[in-house]
């Protein structure tokens, strides 16, 4: 399999704030992981900037507008009460939505076999009006948008094993049969979304809530006995991962127990489906995960996996 990169160092000037959680550390720490040797046959590219117009596709463009013209010259600005910007901010999250986009294109247009992109501030948590949960754009929906007007698809899916539920992919999603939603997550825990009966308009959503300290055991039959069928059910013509890493037993944001051989299980249980309804095409990004050294590990697990499997 051949794999391409996408990051950028302005993903680096996005400052939350001395002890904020997301913080450039947390990319720093995947990046590190990522130049072993293990690593010398990925491809690399540095991801463009994003457009308002390719962003616009999923959040109102006077939105778009407005979080960059909120993007403080100096000193930080608190968005909402968990999501700070700073003045690398701005350039940061059109980094990351631009990735999104330039993954896509890559895979669809077979520059690669799939993708990852290693950038922040994280997206999953964006709603269509609302910056939320770190996040500024939903970058992973803006880049399956790009792959429906730019490449004609008709089904993408993002699959989301963040140990947060994506409440803004989940809702930008909701009303259309054609975009397929699945997620993992500690249930009841922040943002509150993600019951098993938020199915969407077409039940075109599927969530599989794991309660408080579940394993290896638990994360693996909610993949094998409610994601997976549904997945492949769908027939998505391209897979896109919210990959985050929080919900491994060391992160200190939460409470479920996954190993690093859950990211490894993971990761070759969808390329598997991948391979079997869409020429193997998957596009992954960097959602969650705060302890550097299981981040590190697993980030760098995920990655070897979409490499060699």
């Amino acid at each position: 399999m051949s794999t391409i990169l996408f990051t950028h160092e302005s993903c680096l000037d996005h400052e939350p704030g001395p002890g904020h959680p997301e913080s450039p550390d947390r990319l720093n720490s995947v990046l590190s992981a990522l130049k072993s040797n293990t690593f010398n046959a990925l491809i690399r590219r540095e991801a463009p900037m994003g457009s308002v117009e390719q962003i616009a596709r999923i959040h109102p463009r006077d939105h778009v507008e407005a979080i960059l013209a909120a993007i403080p010259a100096e000193g930080r600005r608190a968005l909402d009460p968990d999501t700070i910007a700073s003045p690398g901010s701005g350039d940061a999250a059109l980094r990351a939505a631009g990735a999104a986009c330039a993954a896509v294109d890559a895979v669809l247009s077979g520059d690669a076999d799939n993708g990852f992109c290693a950038v922040r501030p994280p997206g999953h948590h964006a709603e269509q009006t609302k910056p939320m949960g770190f996040c500024l754009f939903n970058s992973i929906a803006v880049g399956a948008e790009h792959a429906r007007a730019e490449h004609g698809l008709a089904r993408v899916a993002v699959v989301d094993f963040d140990v947060h539920h994506g409440n803004g992919t989940q809702a930008i999603f909701w009303n259309d049969a054609d975009l397929f939603y699945a997620s993992t997550h500690q249930f009841p825990f922040y943002p509150g979304t993600g019951d098993a009966s938020e199915r969407g308009a077409t039940d075109n959503i599927v969530n599989a809530p794991l309660s408080n300290l579940s394993g290896s055991r638990e994360f693996q039959q909610a993949f094998d006995a409610i994601i997976l069928p549904e997945l492949r059910k769908f027939q998505p013509e391209l897979i896109m991962i919210s990959a985050g890493f929080d919900a491994h037993a060391a992160d200190p944001l939460a409470s479920l127990m996954l190993t690093d051989a859950d990211y490894r299980w993971v990761t070759t249980a969808l390329m598997d489906i991948a391979n079997d309804v869409c020429d193997g095409r998957i596009v992954s990004m960097l959602e969650g995960g705060y302890d550097l050294a299981a981040l590190d590990r697993c980030a760098g697990i995920h990655v070897e996996t979409l490499m060699t499997n």
